[in-house]
């Protein structure tokens, strides 16, 4: 029978991890689907290690890796796929926001001939209005900056067939922004619209600074229009100061006006400063993607894995 893969990964999640296997059993199981549960400990500092550990012990087909640090989310999705055995691979997040109830419409895209298989949020319960507006916002900004189409409000939560499982396990960055990866890969897709659900239990670890930092990471990634930005933008302030000069000299012959004004003055220098500093940050913040890459480290580490029966250290590569 075909695998079916469902990848987990787990930062301080030990509240929900009970209820996300018993969720998950409860909806494949009757349906005679042959699957396995691939939960990655991100450097969790509750008991989710322990609770994965007794989850595994009580049924092979949960296997548990765990990282020997938190790496991130992105870190830990990726160790997920790459350790994922399945035909097919669902990333789901452990704190049950999106429903594993709608794996089995996953499924059935899959076989119609779909190799990925989007769930599109229509409604985000438990979400503030702020997270909403800011979500569109950060998915507008990106959709016309990217030169990838990158869908609007589909997260990790989806359906990846072995093939385009393959080619994203190909894409060799250290910094990854998952979304826009899926995206890349291409393949025929589809859609299935969800409400998104309030969290099962425990706090989300990302505030808005993460987020904001997640955007930068978003948008550094798959668009160089904030260099194309700062170009505009200093061709602008050129024109700009071009002009002023112009009627500035244009005062002085015709009117006599010995001194432009110290205001004038201390106002240009500022403006001028400031967009040197926003044009500086925006090559920075490409150098620094440069740099992380040009160092060749790997994605994740991960220090011991539990699968059928056995556990032991292990590397980067998880066999």
């Amino acid at each position: 029978m075909e695998i079916i893969s469902i990848v987990v990964p787990c930062h301080n999640e030990g509240a929900n991890i009970a209820t996300l296997h018993a969720r998950i059993s409860g909806i494949l199981d009757p349906l005679n689907e042959c699957w396995e549960l691939v939960c990655v400990n991100d450097g969790s500092r509750d008991d989710t290690l322990l609770r994965l550990i007794a989850l595994h012990n009580a049924d092979p087909r949960v296997r548990v890796i765990d990282l020997s640090r938190n790496f991130g989310k992105e870190a830990a999705l990726t160790a997920g796929l790459d350790a994922a055995r399945g035909a097919c691979v669902i990333p789901l997040d452990a704190d049950l926001q999106d429903p594993p109830e709608i794996i089995p419409e996953l499924l059935a895209k899959w076989r119609e001939g779909f190799e990925v298989v989007n769930a599109a949020r229509i409604e985000r319960d438990g979400d503030s209005w702020l997270k909403r507006v800011t979500a569109r916002g950060f998915y507008w900004v990106i959709g016309g900056l990217s030169d990838v189409e990158i869908p609007a409000d589909i997260g990790d939560f989806r359906l990846i067939s072995r093939p385009a499982l393959e080619a994203l396990k190909c894409l060799p960055e250290r910094r990854r922004f998952m979304k826009g990866l899926f995206a890349w890969v291409g393949f025929r897709t589809a859609s299935i619209p969800y409400r998104r659900a309030p969290r099962h239990a425990g706090t989300t670890t990302w505030n808005y600074w993460k987020l904001w930092n997640f955007a930068i990471e978003g948008i550094t990634s798959f668009s160089s229009a904030p260099l194309r930005l700062a170009s505009y933008l200093g061709f602008a302030v050129s024109l700009f100061a071009f002009l002023y000069a112009v009627i500035i000299i244009f005062n002085k012959l015709v009117y006599g006006n010995p001194v432009a004004g110290y205001p004038s003055l201390i106002v240009a220098i500022l403006f001028l400063g400031g967009v040197q500093l926003l044009a500086l940050g925006i090559i920075g913040e490409y150098i620094g993607r440069l740099y992380e890459e040009s160092k060749q480290r790997p994605v994740y580490l991960a220090r011991q894995v539990w699968e059928a029966g056995t556990a032991g250290p292990t590397g980067n590569e998880i066999p």
